[in-house]
């Protein structure tokens, strides 16, 4: 099924969307990669707060590459999702509703995923010169020392992203593989 959302989007939304859903996000999302992640964790390990509201929010793990003139952003394809695994649980236990990347998460992740109603999107690996087209605009945020790794806030208009894992903990990479899955005869 095709849907077109709005982000900041509430987990009541988030619920309405299912693995193997197309999506197509406009509005404000932020991107963060690993040393973003890390300085995150660091500020919440100190009590202090985040530079940015991660209520209803989504998370793009993305580090852009320099934007040509006249783009607001250089190619902008997503990175490994694992590696930010040891984070997401924590983020999304205060009130992250949704992230962006590529490949498998762990149970951990995913059963963070089911206890807040949030969701998992795979941006196609690959594609980042396409995917930048539906970035209209970028403003760095927060750790600008971080370089491509600072945290960045981006309006995107029909961001096309494919719902991974959903808030009921539907896999999409898990289910594509079983229907798929052809047994050879003897075994083999």
């Amino acid at each position: 099924m095709n849907h077109h959302i709005t982000v900041p989007m509430s987990s009541a939304e988030a619920k309405k969307l299912h693995a193997g859903d197309y999506v197509y996000i406009t509005g404000t999302i932020y991107t963060a990669r690993d040393a973003a992640h890390k300085r995150m964790q660091e500020t919440l390990d100190k009590g202090d707060e985040l530079p940015l509201a991660l209520q209803n929010n989504v998370i793009y793990y993305m580090g852009p590459s320099p934007a040509r003139e006249g783009r607001a952003i250089g190619s902008a394809g997503p990175t490994t999702a694992s590696r930010m695994d040891k984070y997401a649980p924590k983020l999304l236990d205060l009130g992250l509703v949704g992230m962006i990347g590529k490949g498998k998460r762990s149970k951990e992740v995913a059963d963070a995923i089911v206890r807040n109603g949030a969701v998992y999107f795979a941006a196609v690996g690959g594609a980042g010169a396409l995917l930048s087209k539906s970035i209209i605009r970028s403003e760095v945020i927060a750790y600008e020392d971080l370089g491509t790794e600072a945290i960045r806030r981006l309006e995107v208009e029909n961001f096309p992203v494919i719902v991974v894992i959903d808030s009921e903990g539907q896999n999409l990479y898990e289910t594509a593989v079983k229907e798929y899955r052809v047994e050879e005869p003897n075994g083999m």
